[in-house]
């Protein structure tokens, strides 16, 4: 019964502070909807503001548009008026052409309009394409103009590189052929005697890039003579000795001779044979021959035979071997 009782005087005040609450609760949802119905107001304003936006851009451009097309055609009058009847807006709105056409009377102006329309008419009729036609003219002249200066442009260009390269390639050249001049005495001395004497000479030595070599050479006892005035074997030797100066230029790891020892005697096979020798410390040589004294100072001989008609045969001999 205590319990009861007091458990009676705690309801009444909760039961209070509950309606209190729910009466809150009532009043926030009425303040709720209310301010969501003023939210959606502005919404359905806002979105009505903003279709009224979108239409009123879409009028700017249409009037845009109308007015550039207004600026086009005005700017096509003023070029036909110009070209057709050579009328100038732009000064018949100055201030003095209105004020000299002011003091024009009546009759001065309607005279002055007859004699402008017989100049028209004895300048005939007006092509309506001469404008067009002019253009495309033009248009044409402004690009045979415009690859016309970059031609006469690339033009400059190659002609500088072209300098450039004749320059390197004259200087690489002269020096080379000044090398090789050098050593082709060196090895004709070689080939022949000390006192006999050779020279290589340009025939036009201001522009050596396009000038012929004149292979000269004195033996002993002969006066200067080119190459095709010399004996057989002694064109043969001098030749020798101008490959041979340009292979020092640039030794080869080796060389290919075919018969060049033909044309010469015993001696002069025996000098060939000898700096063929001597060169051979340094690169490889490969001689065709049938001359049995370059045979015999060869290190390896391979003879090709042919016992049977129409099959050869190669038999190497190495001749170290025999030493």
């Amino acid at each position: 019964k205590q319990n009861r009782k007091y458990r009676g005087r705690n309801w009444w005040p909760c039961m209070k502070e509950k309606e209190a609450i729910e009466q809150g609760v009532n009043e926030a949802e009425k303040d709720y909807y209310a301010s969501r119905g003023v939210i959606d107001e502005l919404e359905q304003s806002s979105r009505e503001l903003q279709r009224e936006r979108e239409n009123a851009d879409q009028v700017l451009l249409e009037l845009q548009g109308r007015l550039n097309e207004a600026k086009l055609s005005l700017t096509s009058v003023k070029e036909r008026l110009a070209v057709e009847f050579n009328v100038d807006l732009e000064k018949l709105s100055e201030a003095d052409q209105d004020e000299e056409l002011r003091q024009l009377s009546p009759e001065e102006l309607r005279s002055q309009v007859e004699r402008t329309k017989e100049k028209m008419e004895r300048i005939g009729p007006i092509n309506p394409m001469a404008m067009e036609a002019y253009q495309e003219i033009k248009e044409r002249h402004d690009f045979i103009i415009s690859q016309k200066e970059d031609l006469l442009s690339a033009k400059a260009s190659l002609q500088t590189t072209i300098g450039e390269i004749d320059g390197v390639a004259r200087e690489t050249f002269l020096s080379a052929f000044g090398q090789i001049k050098e050593n082709f005495q060196k090895v004709f001395r070689t080939l022949f005697t000390d006192d006999d004497d050779c020279d290589l000479r340009l025939t036009d030595p201001d522009d050596p890039l396009e000038s012929t070599i004149e292979i000269m050479a004195k033996p002993k006892g002969k006066r200067p003579l080119t190459i095709n005035q010399l004996s057989g074997g002694e064109k043969t030797l001098t030749a020798t000795s101008l490959l041979f100066a340009i292979y020092l230029l640039k030794p080869a790891p080796f060389c290919i001779f075919d018969e060049v020892d033909a044309p010469l005697d015993d001696a002069n096979i025996d000098k060939f044979n000898n700096i063929i020798r001597a060169f051979s410390k340094e690169s490889q040589f490969i001689i065709v021959t049938h001359n049995k004294r370059t045979m015999s100072s060869t290190d390896v001989i391979y003879g090709v035979t042919m016992q049977e008609q129409g099959v050869s045969k190669v038999v190497p001999v190495d001749l170290r071997a025999l030493v």
